[in-house]
């Protein structure tokens, strides 16, 4: 079995209802941080770590998706015409090769494990395959995916992207029952899926993972697991009791769960002051709004 991951897995079939009027109409993964949306962050990180096949899993409603990846001819002449050449950079940095991009569809939601199990059928047998979640945007230097794939490449094996959470907060997540501690990366010897009570640990899994062949076969077995749906998580728990290994990678990192409002607030908030051209700006008028918040006081 070869180490190299260079397929990745994009599960974008979900409605986005917490984001309704605005998914009404448009993808949840359409929607910007600042000038971009949020599957060109992850698409952006993946590309970073050497993915070089994309496999998107889909569902009604998200054409918008898979046009926005198709060259726009007629915007880049009209750009070309401008003299527009940083614009034209920008918008060709979005272009996808021919044959780069496949869509699968999952026509009924059920589960995370069940919108990767979709896309078996476009991965070898014998190759692993990094999984995406386009909700958990990652600001890293060098990106999450890459970090994990540069990790994965010393241990083999199904490795997860962790982080510390409060103890009251692991029954949102995955979480680790840790093994061995050998600092960034941790060996797992259990792994549950939004524990209600007695957590194993405090380090939960976030939306980016590297999956061994066999997790796609343990997927299967398409059981139900927590809230009734066919989770991920199992089949790497799976893993663990049939004798291969599992990793957890505590990636170096800022995470934004942009799959809340807040969260979404958050990460636009972090990516503007990270912008050279809106700092200085945006930072005076955050000033300001605290700054009355507090006179309110």
């Amino acid at each position: 079995m070869s180490r190299k991951v260079t397929k990745a897995i994009f599960p974008v079939a979900g409605l986005g209802t917490r984001f309704l009027p605005a998914t009404k109409s448009i993808p949840k993964e359409i929607m910007t941080l600042v000038d971009r949306p949020l599957i060109q962050y992850a698409i952006d990180e993946a590309r970073a770590a050497g993915i070089e096949e994309f496999i998107f899993v889909t569902s009604r409603g998200k054409g918008a998706l898979e046009d926005y990846f198709d060259h726009a001819h007629e915007l880049e002449a009209t750009l070309k015409r401008g003299g527009k050449n940083d614009l034209l950079d920008i918008l060709r940095g979005t272009n996808m090769d021919s044959g780069a991009i496949a869509y699968v569809r999952q026509h009924k939601a059920m589960g995370l494990g069940h919108a990767v199990w979709c896309a078996r059928r476009l991965v070898p047998e014998n190759e692993s395959v990094a999984v995406i979640l386009t909700d958990d945007v990652i600001m890293g230097e060098p990106p999450c995916l890459q970090q994990m794939i540069e990790a994965h490449g010393e241990t083999g094996g199904t490795m997860v992207a962790t982080m510390e959470v409060p103890m009251e907060k692991t029954k949102s997540y995955g979480v680790l029952d840790v093994a061995e501690d050998m600092g960034a990366i941790v060996k797992a010897k259990g792994l549950v899926e939004k524990p209600k009570e007695n957590p194993p640990s405090n380090l939960a899994v976030i939306g980016r993972y590297i999956l061994a062949p066999t997790v796609l076969q343990n997927l299967n077995k398409l059981r139900e697991g927590a809230g009734g749906e066919i989770q991920l998580t199992d089949a790497i728990a799976d893993e663990i009791v049939e004798g291969r290994e599992v990793f957890g990678l505590r990636f170096r990192g800022q995470r934004y769960d942009c799959g809340s409002k807040a969260g979404f607030l958050q990460a636009t908030v972090a990516f503007g002051l990270e912008r050279d051209e809106l700092r200085d700006e945006f930072l005076d008028y955050l000033n300001e709004v605290v700054s009355m918040q507090r006179a309110a006081e």
